[in-house]
């Protein structure tokens, strides 16, 4: 009857002396939450470097993580939703928002930071809307009368566009970039405050958490949208190669990865890199430093049954591998390619480190836990909780950002 009953029984391998109430209750879903939502706000922050700081030379970048940020947003609730006992209670966070717990303010932060998105995408695409009306009114057909009404209700009937119009557009677009900075970096960074407040857990319990999850979701951001475009920009290049190599002369220009767009953005990687890797490590040093009663099991923890995690896996592999390898000279995309997937590797390990670790250790000071991930699942709650889970809370995005570049193109709009 146990394991029908305790949420975490199936996952959760005992070692020493842990109380019987204790199991892993927050599992590969609370890895995602963070994750997912440090994504958000990363790519938006790339975005304003253009917007606000007016970095011409990574325009078509900033374009492009606008509007995979927008695709990315919705997956934010998806773990949290997953991972809910009673999913249909999830809304009353967007219903109800109030600022008595950090849980509750998320439908505050989230509402804001989503409007904002939305308005400044409308704001860079509001020309391009009124363009496609004028060219798909002419046009026969089910497919284009479709597009022609869907680009009718994202105009707004706003189909000025006249040169002061379209000056009104950046100057909204900058106000809102700049306003929509410290939302994002608030957005993810109440999420580190739910794990530092969390008096507890002695692994969570830091004031440095929030500003560590902010840089941390810069990085993992910032890196995803480099990936992305990058595939993207590698795969359309060589369609077109192929396209031609068949006898296909339609294709005139063949245009891949900028190399210049890819160096100028990984310094801003590198540097938040830098100060990422830098607060993890002065609270790291911090905490031995302090040496509290906790102390004790935290070092047995850290330095023997997390080692290979934290110091071989998120420090090594997903830190000073992909650091070595963006800094050595002549950057090409094949090193770039591997260096970011390294450091999206390496945040998801940090957030792994952070929610299961913060867990392996009883509060009895005497014992520890194990998670073991579900890998074939034989029920809904094994699915949500497990691999499976993950990789749909992962794929998502990538399903939402294809059908909105649809209609919202972020490579080819000039």
């Amino acid at each position: 009857m146990e394991d029908l009953i305790v949420h975490g029984v199936e996952w959760t391998a005992k070692h020493l002396f842990v109380y019987p109430n204790e199991f892993i209750y927050w599992t590969i879903q609370i890895v995602m939450y963070p994750y997912m939502t440090g994504l958000v706000a990363g790519a938006f922050v790339l975005s304003s470097l253009y917007h606000v700081f007016n970095q011409n030379d990574i325009k078509d970048m900033a374009r492009f993580s606008l509007v995979f940020s927008l695709a990315l947003l919705p997956v934010a609730m998806m773990p949290l939703m997953f991972h809910l006992q009673q999913p249909m209670r999830g809304i009353n966070v967007m219903l109800t928002p109030h600022f008595t717990s950090a849980i509750a303010a998320f439908g505050i932060v989230f509402s804001t930071y989503g409007v904002i998105v939305m308005s400044e995408i409308w704001f860079v695409y509001r020309a391009y809307f009124i363009e496609q009306i004028g060219v798909l009114q002419g046009l026969d057909g089910m497919g284009n009368r479709m597009k022609l009404f869907v680009y009718r209700i994202l105009s707004l009937g706003a189909n000025d566009v006249s040169e002061e119009a379209i000056k009104k557009d950046k100057k909204a677009v900058k106000i809102l970039a700049g306003i929509g900075i410290p939302v994002a970096c608030f957005l993810h960074g109440y999420a580190g405050f739910i794990f530092g407040s969390v008096k507890a857990n002695a692994l969570w319990m830091s004031p440095l958490m929030p500003v560590i999850f902010i840089m941390s979701a810069v990085v993992s951001g910032i890196a995803l949208c480099m990936l992305t475009y990058i595939i993207i920009m590698e795969w359309k290049k060589f369609r077109a190669i192929m396209a031609r190599g068949k006898g296909d002369d339609s294709v005139t220009t063949i245009r891949g990865v900028e190399m210049d767009v890819i160096k100028k953005t990984s310094k801003y990687l590198l540097g938040f890199l830098v100060a990422a890797i830098s607060l993890e490590l002065l609270d790291l040093i911090f905490r031995g430093y302090t040496a509290m009663k906790s102390w004790d099991i935290l070092r047995e923890v850290m330095y023997e049954h997390d080692f290979v995690n934290i110091f071989i896996l998120q420090y090594g592999f997903g830190n000073l591998l992909p650091f070595i390898l963006l800094m050595l000279p002549r950057l090409t995309i094949k090193r770039a390619a591997v260096a970011l997937a390294l450091i999206l590797f390496g945040v998801f390990m940090m957030r792994w480190n952070v929610v299961i670790g913060g867990q392996a250790f009883s509060l009895s000071f005497s014992g520890f836990m194990h998670y073991h991930i579900p890998v074939i699942p034989h029920s809904m709650e094994s699915f949500k909780e497990g691999i499976f889970g993950a990789l749909t809370v992962g794929a998502t995005p990538f399903v939402l950002f294809w059908v909105i570049n649809k209609f919202v193109p972020s490579l080819d709009y000039k």
